[in-house]
């Protein structure tokens, strides 16, 4: 019997001197209230977030009824933090612990309350599986009286899935849980072990969780579970939450008449910390779309408008992909889509993905209009990315959640906006939480998170669950990160949750693997021919499994792509004052432009990489010394600026270049060419009269071709050179001379694979002279650009250089798909009960190694600026102020959002060489996990104003073509 028993006459009670909250709080918060807190605030939660249907899915797979099922989860997710109470845990303040220790019911093995390995979750997992079984929850997987039928172990599943809260689910014997004590110092003697089996009693009789469930939830019903408990946790764990509902101080001795009433209160304020955190259900309440927009459909979407919602009637919510060619309304066809999929399905929100961070940006703004006009209920947007707060729409809130890692992402006080505001507030701005609003653009990379074995990935599985998920660009990804596109599709699949892909170039094999990837996640194992129609859609069912057949439709900006290929000696390299060489690529581009310069009208030139952009653009601006010496005249646009700099030459390219302003007459623009690389193939909804492109492979120049002549200008809005608008000409400069892999220029190294390149050659050679037909003729050339059947015919020699690169590119890309296989988790068929599967990783495997795509060789810097004092700035001149962090002070949050503003990408290999651990990462930056990795590179102004630093043998320059290594 423990001291506190013998106060209260021998009656065993929760002790509250347990406690489970203390940080930033006048005093200990006892481990029973925040365990009644977490439970109030599920209850919520499954009241606000969830559907009828979703509730009973729950039920049904718990073999429980619904009311039943809603206070036993509740019990459950109170119970995550049950594993606090053993001797390490209460260690960790040892004021607190003196009273414990001190008390002869509090036995423990010595030292055993100095294993800090042993985490209190870890704890959770140990106890529950003996405690729960005590409370009659079948523990061992055994046969029923009902025919039968297996009842599996739920006592160590639910174990499992509690002891996961942190973000990792572990795996325990199930002979030592049957004994943890003798396994596990840790937990303590029996004194922790009857503390354990008390507050689990109490919390079960306040939350009226007494039923016992005889089944154990399927793989994505258990994330979603755990989603929500790891919700209701954050949400309660803010300190004024607690102090809300915290009792007086001395007045708490856990009886069951202060459990109740501690029981009432935490209910009472869990509603409005659920509202203030802006959790909650979007409707997609606009049914017509001359509702959604103030504009007709165009035939793609005229189609969609007439037969999908027929479709879903008749089978229900599942995935539509759309393939049409850029500029062709992809956008506004994907969202009137997952609104007849969001209604029909009873989604409670959206999440559009896309392939890049500038993608991503672009598109936050229309669908924040969109929400506006056409959703209804809670519709707060996230925008997530690593840069999402430099995007000016975000609005200045987001600089703390870029920089919230400051704090380690616990946010302040939550302000009350209205349920209907469309910004996200202060909470879903932190750490891991953006996943949890109702509505979310972001980077495709930030879901698939959700299908790689890090911590927390369950919350971005959570994150999509009733929710419409849009996927654009769904071409753009490379084998990693396809297939685990396809295992999220699964994930989805068997959620229910709707789909939506977009695609501009998609293969028929591409296409029927994403299609029959979400039909194997919602239980259609035997794959569907899947044929798609360019431009067209198609429809898959989650219900019935059924794939009706793909549907052509119409296109009102028909244009032939008149394609000029140049072959070219590739001298790039070559210094502008160099005299250009007959039959060479700078000679082509000045023949190629000349008109822009003589004529007017804007061009892009559109390089493989950012050091032959830098190239380009200077020997342009040698070439063309008048448009160079007019602002605007030549543009260069690349990732390798500072991140501030590259969001203000976008914003000028998005004004010179991008759709004609309504009601103003038609006028030719002045002569200005943009020289970029392939930041400008997807969604900046730029239009040039010409495009010129390097070699790339054929999907890539379809893209970049749909921004020549992208917007109807009328008739005195092009130059004369340019006039036919339904005729755009997009010009090739084609390394390959003589179709061999030696022709491939050096400098590309692995962009683009070069069996994909000479193809793209050969097809382009054969075809262009009668011009590209769009969209009519892109299918069947996507196609034909990978056809097993491309070499027969070809002289005998490239036909076994290309045979030979072909194998080369087939296999790179099944190993890479493969390892992508290997690393990732499964898909959720084949995770069943085990959810250890959802977090186990390879021996060797890192968490760095995994978000960074396999150690794709990428750095971040900050250029700081040596004055004359020796102190650094952040600009040469120092009006941006001096480098924050180098004085010993602590980042605010606002220092740290600077910093990131200022940071640009550089290969890996730049600042290794010449490393310096300590000079490289200031001791205050360390401590900000946005800015561990960001390097500081000291710049001293050289000879001729140039600023430089030294990196081992190389120098990095920074100059108005962006970071460069000489």
């Amino acid at each position: 019997m423990t001291t506190h028993q013998e106060d209260l006459g021998g009656r065993a009670c929760p002790d509250p001197r347990l406690w489970g909250k203390e940080r930033g709080l006048e005093r200990a918060y006892p481990v029973m209230c925040h365990l009644l807190d977490v439970a109030a605030v599920f209850g919520v939660l499954w009241d606000v977030l969830l559907s009828a249907s979703a509730r009973e899915r729950f039920a049904g797979q718990l073999a429980l009824q619904v009311e039943d099922c809603r206070a036993v989860l509740s019990f459950w997710a109170g119970l995550h933090d049950l594993g606090k109470i053993t001797p390490v845990f209460q260690a960790q303040v040892a004021s607190l612990f003196d009273e414990v220790r001190a008390d002869e019911a509090y036995l423990f093995a010595p030292g055993a309350e100095r294993d800090r390995g042993f985490r209190h979750e870890v704890a959770t997992h140990w106890s529950l599986a003996t405690l729960l079984a005590e409370e009659g929850y079948p523990a061992r997987r055994a046969a029923s009286g009902a025919g039968g039928a297996k009842v599996p172990a739920v006592a160590p599943w639910v174990g499992q899935l509690l002891g996961g809260h942190h973000g990792v689910f572990g795996r325990l014997p199930a002979a030592q849980l049957r004994l943890p004590s003798q396994y596990q110092p840790g937990l303590g003697e029996e004194g922790w072990a009857q503390q354990r089996r008390l507050h689990l009693a109490e919390l079960r009789r306040v939350t009226g969780g007494g039923a016992v469930p005889q089944g154990v939830l399927s793989a994505d019903m258990a994330v979603v579970l755990t989603g929500l408990v790891v919700t209701a946790d954050w949400l309660a764990s803010q300190t004024g939450a607690i102090r809300s509902v915290q009792p007086a101080a001395g007045s708490w001795r856990g009886t069951p008449a202060e459990a109740d009433a501690h029981w009432r209160r935490a209910c009472a304020a869990a509603p409005g910390l659920v509202a203030r955190a802006q959790l909650g259900r979007a409707s997609f309440t606009a049914e017509c779309f001359g509702e959604m927009f103030p504009f007709a459909p165009n035939p793609l979407q005229e189609d969609l408008v007439g037969h999908l919602p027929g479709l879903v009637g008749q089978h229900g919510p599942g995935l539509v992909l759309v393939t049409a060619p850029t500029g062709d309304g992809k956008t506004e066809a994907a969202l009137y889509a997952a609104s007849v999929l969001g209604r029909a399905a009873g989604s409670r929100g959206m999440y559009v993905a896309l392939p890049t961070m500038a993608t991503a940006d672009a598109m936050y703004g229309r669908v924040r209009k969109f929400a506006e006009t056409s959703l209804g209920g809670v519709r707060a947007l996230t925008l997530l990315h690593s840069m999402a707060w430099l995007n000016p729409l975000y609005g200045q809130a987001a600089k703390d959640a870029a920089a919230a890692a400051v704090d380690g992402g616990r946010a302040g006080e939550v302000s009350t906006d209205e349920a209907t505001a469309v910004v996200a507030d202060a909470w879903l701005r932190g750490f891991r939480r953006g996943f949890l609003a109702p509505l979310s653009v972001g980077t495709i990379d930030q879901v698939l998170l959700g299908v790689l074995p890090l911590r927390y990935n369950a919350l971005p599985l959570f994150g999509l669950h009733e929710k419409v998920f849009v996927v654009d660009e769904a071409h753009a990804y490379g084998p990693w990160m396809h297939r685990l596109l396809l295992t999220l599709l699964e994930w989805l699949g068997a959620l229910r949750s709707p789909v939506v892909l977009l695609s501009a170039t998609l293969t028929g094999s591409t296409a029927a693997s994403l299609v029959n990837a979400y039909r194997r996640g919602a239980g259609f194992l035997e794959p569907a021919a899947v044929a798609p129609r360019y431009p067209g859609w198609l429809y898959a069912s989650a219900v019935t499994g059924e794939v009706p057949v793909s549907r052509a439709s119409g296109s009102d900006r028909r244009r032939t792509l008149e394609v000029t290929v140049r072959q070219v000696a590739w001298d790039v390299a070559a210094e502008p004052v160099v005299p250009p060489r007959s039959g060479g690529r700078r000679a082509a581009l000045r023949e190629e432009l000349s008109p822009v310069v003589e004529e007017g009208g804007v061009a892009l030139v559109c390089c493989t990489t950012v050091g032959e952009a830098q190239s380009t653009y200077r020997d342009l601006c040698a070439a063309f010394p008048a448009l160079a010496g007019r602002e605007g005249g030549i543009r260069l646009l690349h990732s390798r600026y500072p991140a501030d700099v590259r969001q203000r030459i976008t914003s000028d390219c998005e004004r010179a270049f991008g759709k004609p302003q309504a009601g103003q007459p038609p006028v030719v623009r002045p002569g200005s060419i943009l020289v970029a690389t392939q930041v400008v193939e997807q969604s900046l909804d730029l239009d040039f009269d010409l495009v010129i492109s390097d070699l790339a492979p054929l999907a890539q120049l379809l893209q970049r071709a749909g921004r020549g002549r992208r917007h109807r200008r009328g008739p005195g809005g092009r130059p004369a050179w340019a006039r036919a608008e339904e005729r755009p000409k997009l010009v090739v400069l084609d390394p390959f001379r003589r179709l061999q892999k030696a022709d491939k220029p050096v400098t590309w190294g692995s962009v683009y694979d070069v069996s994909l390149l000479m193809r793209t050659s050969l097809l382009l050679a054969e075809r262009a002279a009668q011009g590209i037909v769009v969209p009519d003729g892109v299918q069947e050339l996507v196609e034909a650009v990978y056809a097993p059947d491309f070499v027969d015919g070809l002289d005998a020699a490239v036909m076994r250089e290309l045979k030979s690169l072909d194998v080369e590119r087939v296999a790179s890309a099944r190993a890479e798909s493969d390892l992508a296989g290997l690393v990732g988790i499964k898909g959720p068929g084949d995770i069943e009960g085990q959810l250890h599967l959802i977090s186990r990783r390879l021996e060797g495997v890192t968490e760095e190694l995994l978000t960074t795509r396999l150690g794709a060789d990428t750095g971040r810097v900050l250029c700081a600026y040596v004055q004359r004092d020796g102190s650094l700035s952040l600009s040469p001149d120092g009006a941006d102020g001096a480098v924050p962090g180098l004085n010993g002070k602590a980042l605010s949050r606002d220092d740290a959002a600077v910093i990131v503003a200022h940071t640009a990408p550089v290969p890996g290999t730049w600042v290794r060489e010449g490393g310096d651990a300590e000079k490289d990462h200031p001791a205050r930056w360390r401590e900000v996990s946005t800015l561990r990795d960001v390097v500081l590179l000291p710049m001293t102004q050289a000879a001729g104003g140039l600023w430089v630093c030294r990196r081992g043998d190389r120098m990095i320059v920074v100059s108005e073509a962006g970071l460069e290594r000489k």
